[in-house]
């Protein structure tokens, strides 16, 4: 068996269970509430927003525009991971995170008090790309930042263990954001709904940020980057400076960075195809209810939450990329069925489209984020992870509902919307199957160099 080499704590031993159980709770309600926010805005984009903020349009319009605000904050997301990777990997990851929460928790309860078109007129989706904006910024940051802290703090034998656990932050807030909303859609008319009712799980995003605020202000900074800052600092002292983390990831790892993206492409489209765009899809061809969508997705994200953990330990004992490669081949493939299955109508059967959809998707989203962290080196990974992992969201995640909408316009069924999916599985396998495996790699070795592909 070969030798697993990583993080570990100052004294060179892996760190204790109740350190590292808080570590993982910190950084999994952290982002369990920004996800909220994130998807719960998708949702409402979906199924609420074009009546409220695109009323004149028609309805397909509306539904492209109000989508199109929800791609918006996909292009601030590059910036934040930006912005936020450089001060993560010069001041710490703890502090950016922080300030990562608030950010989302504040433009997501503004969103909440937005008033609509027939209020305000024009000013009312020019104020809501301006909160979207500054959602996507956040989000940006945070992501980089939340598996950062647990791979660095983490046992390197089971690091893809540990680290998948934030990762469950996604499916945990599209739970929540559903589940508010198909609560909300079920005890009120759609007329009520659409005035008001939605406003309510955007105005509770108020509570769960104070929650994660809590949890996250008491966590310790990671032991891998305080190590890091201090040779920086000798390094200072004896009259070298380190330049700015992101000339050092274009320089060094750019190949890492191409990997990262291309990692991401299947992974990112089919979750926003199975989470977000089946909404719609199933609005816009068959006209059923809201509460039959959100409950199928429900379901899905329940069992994604449970198998998340589960493929990060997997990858573990046999390597990152054997499964993300079955992931990513089984997206390819269960994209065809998954269409067909919705195209029955039949509760049961779009529930189990749903739930082997994002089974498939785990097998990539478990060990993504070891994964991406075995990329970069200590100094440049929160910059090196979070340029890798937002850009390819812009390219994939961001346009994948305008895509499948425009898709679903013109061919009037999800055909064309698997054809989609599966050209993103291609680029998701070439890109893993021609990098090297990374389980055994050390975070805590100096980073002068990328590692040895």
């Amino acid at each position: 068996m070969s030798e697993v080499r990583g993080a570990t704590s100052p004294s060179g031993a892996p760190p204790e269970r109740s350190s590292i159980v808080k570590i993982v709770s910190a950084s999994m309600l952290g982002t369990t509430v920004e996800w909220y926010d994130f998807f719960l805005y998708g949702v409402a984009a979906a199924i609420v927003f074009p009546a409220v903020f695109f009323p004149d349009a028609d309805p397909t319009a509306g539904t492209l525009l109000s989508l199109g605000t929800f791609a918006i904050g996909f292009v601030a997301r590059p910036l934040g991971g930006l912005v936020f990777g450089h001060y993560g990997d010069k001041i710490g990851r703890k502090k950016l995170l922080v300030l990562s929460l608030l950010m989302m928790g504040v433009s997501t309860f503004l969103i909440g008090l937005l008033p609509g078109y027939a209020t305000i007129g024009i000013a009312a989706p020019l104020l809501l790309v301006l909160l979207r904006l500054v959602q996507g910024f956040a989000l940006g940051g945070e992501w980089g930042g939340a598996v950062l802290i647990v791979s660095e703090h983490g046992d390197p034998a089971r690091r893809g263990f540990w680290a998948s656990w934030p990762q469950a932050g996604a499916p945990a807030g599209q739970l929540l954001a559903n589940g508010l909303l198909a609560v909300m859609a079920v005890v009120q008319s759609e007329a009520a709904f659409e005035s008001w009712g939605w406003r309510i799980p955007f105005l509770l995003s108020a509570v769960l940020v104070l929650i994660g605020l809590y949890v996250r202000l008491s966590v310790e900074e990671s032991p891998v980057f305080r190590d890091a800052q201090a040779r920086a600092a000798e390094r200072a002292a004896a009259g070298t400076r380190d330049v700015m983390p992101i000339l050092d990831v274009l320089r060094l790892y750019p190949r890492e960075v191409l990997t990262a993206m291309g990692a991401r492409f299947a992974e990112n489209v089919a979750y926003y195809i199975f989470t977000i765009v089946v909404s719609t899809y199933m609005q816009v061809r068959f006209g059923l209810p809201t509460s039959f969508v959100l409950g199928a997705v429900l379901i899905g994200a329940a069992v994604h939450i449970v198998t998340i953990p589960i493929w990060g330990a997997v990858s573990d004992r046999v390597g990152r990329r054997p499964v993300y490669l079955f992931g990513a081949v089984g997206i390819g493939a269960w994209a065809f069925a998954f269409f067909a299955l919705l195209d029955t109508q039949n509760f049961a059967l779009v529930a189990t489209a749903v739930v082997v959809g994002l089974l498939f998707h785990g097998a990539m989203y478990g060990p993504q984020a070891a994964f991406l962290s075995e990329l970069f080196g200590t100094k440049v990974r929160y910059s090196g992870v979070s340029i890798g992992y937002q850009l390819a969201s812009v390219l994939a995640g961001g346009l994948a509902p305008l895509i499948a909408a425009s898709l679903l316009a013109v061919y009037g069924n999800g055909y064309a919307i698997a054809i989609y999916v599966a050209a993103c599985s291609v680029v998701t396998i070439v890109a893993v199957a021609t990098y090297s495996e990374t389980r055994t790699r050390r975070l805590d070795a100096d980073d002068a160099l990328p590692p040895a592909r």
